[in-house]
């Protein structure tokens, strides 16, 4: 049984042409389709659901490069390597003393599979 109460609008030959909703139902109706879609972007891997710990450490001020980088596994010495610099120079990034280049942070970003927006 449907919740919803389309009014059907007809062509001279009997065909539907057109379905008239009341607004309220169809903002519900794009809701749902809205997540739906968030549901299958989900499951096919191209959206990534970000859990509580790594939000609050991010709102806390914490280091990005280096929140993505523990939230992802990796160690310094794995990330550097990706993203094509030297340890030693990503230590520094993680620890505020630099801030890396355009270059070097869209590379990290490439690295941990995240948007540059991430890490700025």
């Amino acid at each position: 049984m449907t919740k919803y109460h389309p009014q059907f609008i007809h062509a001279t030959d009997g065909t539907v042409t057109h379905a008239v909703l009341p607004a309220k139902e169809w903002q519900e109706i794009e809701d749902l389709l809205a997540v739906a879609d968030v549901k299958a972007r989900l499951a096919r891997g191209e959206e990534e659901l970000i859990p509580d710990d790594i939000v609050g450490s991010l709102l806390s001020g914490e280091n990005p490069v280096k929140v993505w980088r523990a939230h992802r596994g990796m160690t310094q010495a794995d990330l550097a390597k990706l993203a094509g610099v030297t340890q030693a120079y990503l230590s520094d990034i993680e620890a505020g003393k630099k801030t890396g280049s355009a270059r070097v942070l869209k590379a990290l970003a490439a690295a941990l599979n995240i948007d540059l927006d991430d890490l700025v």
